[in-house]
């Protein structure tokens, strides 16, 4: 199983932060006990640290990455993705950007808590309460 993992649901996990932290850690497991691949967006990535920025050194900041690379493949930005995203035409960028990279890696679906954002998605994004509860049933 191939997944693209939003923003969130790292946050989550980084931030332990509650009520989301159980079920994002679950999606982590599953990426780092090799039961699913998870695809982080390099976009992604600058987001967090982005809003992390004031809690991270700079070493720190690297620290996460070399972490997180263990349990996560990181994706490039393509310029195929922007000009793709751009197409979309949709309300928030970023999310059309994580469709076009989701698209691009053959991900079977999103992770993400903001599933409403991803109604226009090709790849089916659930949150990682569903996602868990779909496979549970598969």
């Amino acid at each position: 199983m191939r997944l693209l993992i939003d923003a969130n649901i790292i946050l989550d996990v980084l931030q332990k932060r509650e009520p989301h932290y159980r079920y994002s850690a679950l999606i982590w497991k599953l990426c780092e006990t090799g039961k699913a691949i998870g695809y982080v967006s390099v976009l992604t990535f600058m987001n967090m640290m982005y809003i992390m920025r004031k809690e991270l050194s700079p070493e720190k900041i690297e620290d996460v990455y070399k972490a997180l690379s263990l349990i996560f493949t990181f994706e490039k930005l393509t310029a195929e993705d922007v000009k793709n995203a751009l197409e979309m035409k949709l309300k928030d960028f970023e999310d059309a950007v994580q469709i076009q990279t989701a698209k691009r890696v053959e991900a079977d679906f999103i992770i993400t808590r903001n599933v409403k954002d991803f109604i226009k998605s090709p790849i089916p994004a659930y949150s990682p309460e569903e996602l868990l509860n779909r496979i549970e049933l598969d």
